[in-house]
């Protein structure tokens, strides 16, 4: 049953800065994972690379855990290896790939904004890897949605013309020109995260955004799954405050309001790891 379907009140309850719903209150697996070390996948979104995911990174690490922070294809570090079938199925292929080469199983996988699209499609494949699945501030896509028509109650006229948008910030038909810092909620008064992600931001593949994802085995239902909405300030030109609402309505979910700008892992790196590690159930492990 698809999860527009699947709607239902849930309780909810704040810790900190942090408000939660439906099953985010239930801490009883915490024991599961007392003593051993988790590895997270930390998967960036349009325009970043995994350098975004450093600050996160590193704390994660600090208590002892692991996280890796694979860079998709045409982006960062990789911007060198963009061409013209650099698509959605691209991005999927490789963070499967990540995750084959590096052995890893039993994940916490996240993926953050244009992402969504991404993890989904890696939970489609390799569901088996995975123990739980994160999506924050980003797409939650059903079959046959793109980019654009994830959105909730997304009319074909809405959809064609957020396509001509995306489209729009393209001047040779293959990537979009780079957004500034400020559109992805790093206030311009915060002059060195300002001058840290500008420098590091490249043009991202348009084809990601216009490519519909294909989901042979459900993408990530069945697996634990969790939502985090940035909402200081929310990213007003995507669809992430809807999808928050609705899915905070779904018993299938657990649900997040984190109070930070939609670059959360810039911004709030250290309130971004403790609710990711609250996720995971996950306690300091020590060598």
């Amino acid at each position: 049953m698809k999860r527009r379907e699947l709607l239902h009140a849930a309780a909810g309850s704040a810790i900190g800065g942090i408000s939660l719903s439906s099953r985010s209150a239930d801490t009883t697996h915490q024991g599961e994972v007392e003593g051993r070390k988790l590895h997270f996948v930390l998967v960036h979104g349009a325009w970043h690379g995994g350098w975004c995911w450093a600050p996160v990174k590193a704390l994660i690490e600090a208590q002892g855990h692991q996280a890796t922070t694979p860079t998709l294809t045409g982006l960062g570090e990789r911007v060198h290896l963009l061409s013209p079938s650099t698509g959605l199925d691209t991005h999927i292929e490789d963070v499967v790939q990540h995750i084959f080469f590096e052995g890893l199983y039993d994940i916490v996988l996240v993926g953050h904004s244009y992402s969504g699209m991404v993890i989904t499609g890696v939970a489609d494949r390799i569901k088996s890897r995975i123990a739980k699945i994160v999506y924050l501030d980003a797409a939650v896509p059903e079959n046959g949605e793109s980019f654009g028509s994830q959105t909730p109650g997304a009319s074909p006229e809405l959809v064609e013309k957020k396509e001509e948008g995306y489209r729009s910030l393209s001047s040779d038909g293959l990537s979009m020109r780079v957004v500034p810092p400020s559109v992805l909620g790093i206030p311009a008064s915060d002059q060195r995260n300002t001058a840290w992600v500008s420098k590091y931001l490249t043009p991202h593949p348009l084809k990601t955004w216009l490519d519909k994802i294909k989901l042979e085995n459900s993408g990530a239902q069945g697996i634990d799954r969790s939502y985090i909405h940035c909402n200081q300030p929310p990213l007003e030109s995507a669809s992430f405050a809807a999808i928050y609402k609705e899915l905070s309505a779904d018993t299938d979910w657990d649900t997040y309001i984190l109070d930070s700008g939609h670059d959360a892992m810039v911004t709030a790196p250290d309130k971004l790891t403790s609710l990711l590690l609250q996720i995971a159930g996950a306690v300091p492990v020590r060598a």
